[in-house]
């Protein structure tokens, strides 16, 4: 059954349009959205309201004579008298242009980020009944939550659970630390790798331009290409089915026969990736995620409609416990959609994530626009006096009070869309460079998704800004106004402060907001992490044969040729100390169960972070060992020992740890050092125990330069590295630098945060501006009669600028509380964050102070110097 067109813009249609035009239009929108039905739905219902709009023309228009909104010549009055009034007061008009002009065009880049925003990983089919399985683990009353599951948690789904639709294991490309290398001849290219089940696509959206997508996935050396990847290996995305490519990532590596080539990843996904592969071949290569006690895939599934999300979750984690006997893990779903924005967790509870800064913008345009309003409201209400004559004639000779509202209303609304356009032309020009701050790919379509709610807000805007002023000024008494009695009530001097005072508290609060977020980005790149960053590089050592087993095996082949290869680079002039790992320190090192270390009881509950790591990676990183050894060549212990951090020995329990032994998985491991905590995830998180396994055959070099020679000693590198690897790219990076990336949408929202700031006080400045221009000018001749008196110019600025430091006084005062609770509120987020001292709040407070004076100033100091002989002659 198709679906009818959608009412409203039908409605919309058949009011406005003319009856002899009617029936034809409708019948042709009709035709044309079934039409679209077939592509799209949605697409379909937007299509027929941008065609309804686009017949919202004179000759389409019916008559309206019977019910008059308001007579032709009235409007074309109004118009006349607004253009000469912005005419004849070009500086409230200009100070209005640019203030709505930057609040609307701030408030356009914040609605285009926002619904970016919203937006990602919503374009599934399945959306609605697409969720993500988290598993909770209870560690001593510490609840903590991750995406990891068992590999085999979504085939006991399908078997167990008749709510589930489809379930999956999937490994995103972003779980492992490096891009893997696809290879066709000579052609090598490192790209991002995803591994998923057989149903892939019946769960998730992800359009085939050739291949089966019942079939793609079914063969364990199958793999599919995206479009942009098939062309820049093969130059085309046309008959490449059954062609052999080779691919590798860290000790993975074989001979696959690519099966299906996929649409791009659209930047609406979260989880980019560049090739997909069977999860089979991942599995096999880490067979323990089979089993129940381990985690790292990831696990989603599609519920049925209608299905009861709680009583799912405890069928989850009765599943789960029936198959990990007395665990201490427990199974929930959330919406696959919902994890981008929500994804922090404390105690097991959604504690934030992205959606608090989506808040912090949808507040902060909110601001800057009320901010521009704000601005309108004083100087129409200030200046109200001039119109006053005006509005007493209009009164005198009939004018209802509704008519003077509606030319009011017109003048905001004019000034409004005029600052829309403005604004738009602003924002298409700066977009590229609001891109590249903020890492998207931000586009000004004009679609009914963006020009509805830029009208909408405009209209409001347009509104809000003129109906204090249009009631205010709309209310005079005609009688008086022309008798030229004082008319205007102490009302509208109370109510202008009060806006300029919230005007300024919305400014201090954002003046404490950037400095909060610079004050915890700087603790955050100055902090001690436990290791020293500085000078360290870092890159991937590449297999270029096809290895086999034996060759990989642990004191093989491959673990002689990593060490000859540091070898080499312990030779290079301008290297100090240098490491492998199979770990990157910054990124995901997985967590393991399964430890004892106390005799006849069962510790396996205990959740410890794995790092795995060669010889000498304590000393390159400089990491303080507090009891034992690090790892040593001439170690007896070997791969028996292990290497823990303060943490583990402390949630453990154990005293004189060294020498002592634990079991990993039933093998027995030795304690041969314990290291001081580090950081080796984010601030969000508290330091956790930690268990460093010897890995000698780790391909992440990691190597420390001597200070002021790094440009030669990476030539150096560089020489070495194609020498063992030709036709591959050195890439290398800077731990530094991989250390910042943690924070990247921290920094980006500080610096979009620093603008924004800017913009507030440039706004709230123009208005008081305004004011103190209008005041000085209300009182020219008592500046003048002043002077002749004997007041200095010092006295006369201090006359003018009191009031305004009084609003913004009470402005800091009213503003401090409220900052300190959002600032701590966005702290709490961190594990480890700055401290709130008393002087950020007191230097904000000044600075909003000072601004505010200076921009007083500028005209108090002009009125006070003027010849009062000039003031007092002047008519």
């Amino acid at each position: 059954m198709k679906l009818p067109p959608p009412e409203k813009p039908l409605k919309f249609l058949r009011w406005f349009c003319r009856e002899d035009y009617l029936e034809e239009i409708e019948g042709d929108l009709v035709e044309l959205f079934e039409q679209d039905l077939d592509r799209s739905p949605r697409l379909a219902r937007r299509a027929f309201a941008w065609r309804v709009l686009k017949y919202l023309r004179p000759g389409f228009i019916r008559s309206f004579h019977s019910r008059p909104l308001a007579p032709t010549a009235m409007l074309k009055h109004n118009l006349l008298v607004t253009l000469r009034s912005f005419q004849r007061y070009k500086a409230s008009f200009l100070i209005n242009l640019i203030g709505l002009t930057a609040g609307l065009a701030c408030a356009l880049v914040l609605y285009l980020w926002i619904q970016d925003e919203l937006h990602i990983d919503r374009f599934h089919a399945n959306d609605a009944r697409l969720y993500q399985v988290l598993q909770h683990s209870d560690e001593q009353g510490n609840i903590t939550t991750g995406t990891g599951t068992a590999g085999i948690l979504a085939r006991a789904i399908t078997a167990e659970l008749p709510e589930v639709e489809q379930a999956i294991t999937v490994v995103p490309a972003q779980w492992f630390s490096e891009k893997g290398i696809l290879t066709v001849g000579d052609t090598r290219l490192r790209l991002g790798g995803q591994y998923a089940a057989p149903n892939y696509f019946q769960v998730f959206t992800c359009p085939l331009v050739a291949g089966d997508p019942t079939k793609a996935l079914t063969d364990k050396y199958s793999i599919l290409l995206s479009e942009t990847t098939a062309q820049r290996l093969f130059g085309t995305t046309e008959d490449l089915l059954g062609k052999a490519v080779e691919w590798k990532v860290g000790l993975s590596t074989g001979l696959f026969h690519i099966t299906g080539i996929f649409e791009d990843v659209p930047p609406a996904s979260s989880n980019p990736f560049d090739v997909m592969l069977s999860v089979d071949v991942f599995l096999d290569d880490h067979p323990w995620l089979r089993e129940w006690g381990n985690s790292d895939p990831n696990t989603f599934v599609v519920v049925r409609p209608g299905a009861d999300i709680d009583a799912l979750n405890s069928k989850l984690t009765q599943l789960l416990q029936r198959n990990l006997k007395d665990s201490r893990h427990a199974l929930s779903l959330q919406r696959y959609a919902d994890r981008y924005l929500h994804g922090r967790y404390e105690n097991g509870v959604p504690a934030g994530g992205r959606i608090l800064y989506v808040q912090l913008f949808s507040v902060i345009a909110v601001f800057l626009v009320g901010i521009a309003c704000i601005n309108f409201m004083n100087l129409s209400t200030a200046r109200a006096s001039r119109r006053m004559k005006e509005v007493g004639i209009k009164k005198a000779i009939g004018a209802a009070r509704s008519a003077l509202v509606v030319q009011y209303l017109q003048e905001s609304l004019l000034m409004a869309f005029l600052s829309l356009s403005i604004a738009v032309v602003a924002v298409w020009v700066l977009l590229p460079s609001v891109n590249d701050l903020t890492g998207k790919t931000l586009l000004l379509t004009w679609d009914m998704d963006l020009v509805l709610p830029a009208v909408g807000i405009t209209l409001l805007t347009g509104l809000l800004a003129g109906s204090y002023p249009a009631l205010y000024l709309s209310g005079f008494r005609p009688a008086l106004v022309l008798k030229g009695k004082p008319v205007a009530p102490t009302g509208g001097l109370l109510a202008r402060r009060g806006l300029v005072v919230f005007q300024f508290v919305i400014s201090m609060i954002l003046i404490v907001t950037v400095l909060v977020v610079y004050r915890q980005m700087d603790y955050i790149q100055s902090r001690n992490l436990g290791y020293n960053r500085d000078h360290v590089v870092m890159f991937e050592l590449e297999i270029t044969n096809q290895p086999t087993e034996e060759f990989l095996a642990e004191g093989g082949t491959f673990e002689h040729n990593v060490e000859a290869f540091l070898q080499e680079i312990r030779q290079i002039p301008g290297v100090i100390q240098v490491a492998n790992s199979a770990h990157n320190i910054t990124g995901y090192h997985g967590r393991l169960g399964g430890i004892d270390w106390r005799e006849g009881e069962d510790d396996n509950e205990m959740m410890f972070s794995n790092l795995e790591v060669g010889y000498d990676f304590i000393q390159t990183l400089d990491i303080p060992v507090v009891e034992g050894k690090p790892f040593l060549r001439d170690s007896g212990a070997g791969r028996r020992g292990v290497i823990l951090n303060q943490a583990a020995i402390d949630r453990m329990g154990l005293t004189d740890p060294v020498g002592k032994t634990l079991r990993l998985w039933g093998q027995e491991k030795e304690i041969v050092g314990v290291v001081e905590n580090f950081h080796f995830t984010s601030l969000y998180e508290k330091v956790e125990p930690l268990v460093m396994q010897l890995e000698p055959r780790g391909t992440t070099m990691m190597i420390r330069l001597r200070a002021g020679e790094e440009r030669e000693t990476l030539a150096r590198l560089e020489t070495l590295y194609h020498r063992h690897m030709a036709g591959l790219t050195f890439d290398y990076r800077f731990l530094d630098d991989t250390y910042q990336a943690l924070y990247a949408a921290e920094q980006r929202i500080a610096t979009l945060s620093r603008y924004f700031a800017g913009i507030a006080i440039l706004i709230s400045c123009l208005g008081l501006f305004g004011l103190a221009a209008f005041t000085a000018e209300r009182r020219e001749k008592e500046i003048g009669i002043r002077k002749i008196l004997g007041s200095g110019d010092a006295r006369i600025v201090w006359l003018l600028s009191a009031d305004f430091a009084q609003m913004v006084l009470i402005a800091v005062i009213v503003a401090i509380p409220v900052s300190y609770v959002a600032a701590r509120q966005w702290l709490s987020g961190f594990a480890y964050s700055t401290s709130l001292d008393w002087w950020l709040f007191a230097g904000a407070g000044v600075l909003a102070l000072l601004v505010a004076l200076l921009t007083v100033a500028l005209q108090t100091i002009r009125a006070a110097r003027v010849n009062p002989v000039q003031s007092l002659t002047k008519e």
